[in-house]
């Protein structure tokens, strides 16, 4: 049940799909390549070397505008404004489009899935143990495994959100 979410400028295609779990499976078709779903652990990377550039304050306190206007319905506006902010990175503009849009897209999941007690805020926490407490990504990825949804819920509130 493929459902279209944005193409970006270069072709590359961003769309939910059915996954393991649920309907909400953020895959990503880059320009001549095979789809996959974008793991955390891929994007963390990729902004944690993108913060060597651009300023780890920079790409979280960006991130945090669009969590802010992030809800479970997507809005074609919300993925313009994604556009148009990524445009202020220069050369790496459709990098920071394609990891922001597929952040949106997964935040959209999460405030659609059943047994997601903490929404969008589960992206939040490993954007910000990524970005502002330096914490590998890998380990950032899957740092809300097997940990209740309580004791994440007071990670996030610590955090201030």
């Amino acid at each position: 049940m493929r459902r279209h979410f944005k193409t970006l400028a270069d072709g590359a295609l961003i769309e939910f799909d059915r996954g393991q779990f649920d309907d909400w499976c953020v895959y990503l078709t880059p320009p001549g390549e095979a789809r996959f779903a974008p793991r955390d652990a891929w994007y963390f990377g990729e902004l944690q070397a993108l913060a060597d550039r651009h300023g780890a304050y920079r790409l979280y306190e960006d991130f945090v505008r669009v969590y802010d206007r992030t809800d479970a319905q997507a809005s074609p506006a919300v993925l313009a404004w994604i556009t148009g902010l990524s445009a202020a990175y220069g050369e790496d503009a459709l990098l920071v489009d394609r990891i922001f849009t597929i952040l949106y897209a997964g935040m959209v999941a999460e405030e659609n899935k059943v047994n997601g007690p903490l929404g969008r805020r589960i992206k939040r926490l490993g954007m910000y143990q990524a970005l502002i407490e330096g914490m590998p990504a890998a380990e950032a990825a899957n740092y809300s495994r097997n940990i209740d949804a309580r004791r994440l819920d007071g990670e996030c509130r610590r955090r201030g959100f």
